[in-house]
């Protein structure tokens, strides 16, 4: 995904003299060849996030469309107030980049994992987010992205579905009568194999900012059962609020899975930190066939 975003920003920046990139080192030396040609649009700014964020910031209100991008604590955590008060307190838009995702850096500790990063981003006005399952789908959105007024976060992560999938709001990928489960991003693989046999719909997301609400009622009138589940990349129950609104009028239950608020202070693999977070095809499996009627 990285190299996506790389490919799509260097071509941005040939195309549009509107865009610029913004770098805190991280992926600088990926941008080596896109500096030499635009050395006025694309800005490293060193180990300083908030800096970063400030210059974005700058950049946005003289009328250019930055993308900011570095690790996803350090963009979105670390720098938070500058993202609050510098984009959207002063109505200036903006794509940032993260990469890292939840726990993708976990050899590196805490202070490489941003599980939080998206509930971070609800509590500001009317962003886009992004959270791409696949490589292939990383361009288009940047892109997309670049191309619309506001703000927008797009979430990269090393983990990916075996494939790609167009469109936007929640894509139907199979249906069932007994429940409907909600995929964000790199979890549709995952909840596809956990969902092998079981009578659910299996609904696809790489946008959930704005959630599709409209889709997600249409979805659920199909079902037998107003049974939500919802697998998210990031913070469990993130997007508990939005399936709420959407089902204000429907009685209904809902299920979030995501990664955990317990720290579970271990390094090693994101696969072990999907095993600690319940996150595996077996572990969602269980948690879905407990909502099931026997």
């Amino acid at each position: 995904m990285r190299e996506e975003l790389v490919n799509t920003a260097t071509a941005l920046l040939d195309e549009d003299p509107r865009v610029a990139v913004v770098l805190a080192d991280i992926s600088s030396d990926l941008f080596d060849g896109a500096a030499r040609r635009h050395p006025d649009r694309v800005i490293n700014v060193g180990i300083r996030e908030q800096l970063l964020l400030g210059v974005t910031g700058g950049l946005a209100k003289t009328g250019l469309r930055p993308i900011a991008h570095t690790y996803a604590p350090f963009l979105v955590e670390r720098a938070f107030e500058q993202i609050k008060l510098d984009l959207d307190h002063q109505g200036g838009g903006a794509v940032l980049v993260s990469v890292g995702a939840s726990y993708d850096a976990a050899r590196s500790g805490r202070t490489h994992q941003a599980p939080g990063d998206v509930a971070l981003i609800d509590t500001l006005s009317d962003w886009t987010v992004h959270v791409p399952g696949h490589p292939d789908e990383v361009g288009p959105l940047l892109r997309e992205a670049v191309g619309r007024d506001g703000s927008s976060y797009l979430r990269l992560s090393t983990e990916s579905n075996a494939a790609p999938h167009d469109g936007y709001g929640l894509v139907p990928i199979r249906h069932g009568r007994a429940a409907t489960v909600v995929a964000v991003g790199p979890m549709l693989d995952p909840v596809l194999a956990a969902a092998e046999g079981l009578d659910v719909t299996v609904a696809y997301t790489h946008t959930p900012r704005p959630f599709d609400r409209a889709g997600l009622r249409a979805l659920v009138s199909g079902t037998d059962a107003a049974t939500v589940v919802l697998v998210e990349p990031y913070l469990a129950g993130t997007s508990a609020s939005q399936v709420a609104d959407a089902l204000v009028a429907v009685p209904h239950r809902l299920l979030s899975l995501g990664v955990g608020r317990t720290d579970p202070r271990r390094y090693g693999t994101p696969a072990d930190h999907a095993r600690l977070h319940g996150l595996t095809p077996d572990q969602l499996r269980r948690a879905i066939g407990e909502l099931l009627p026997a």
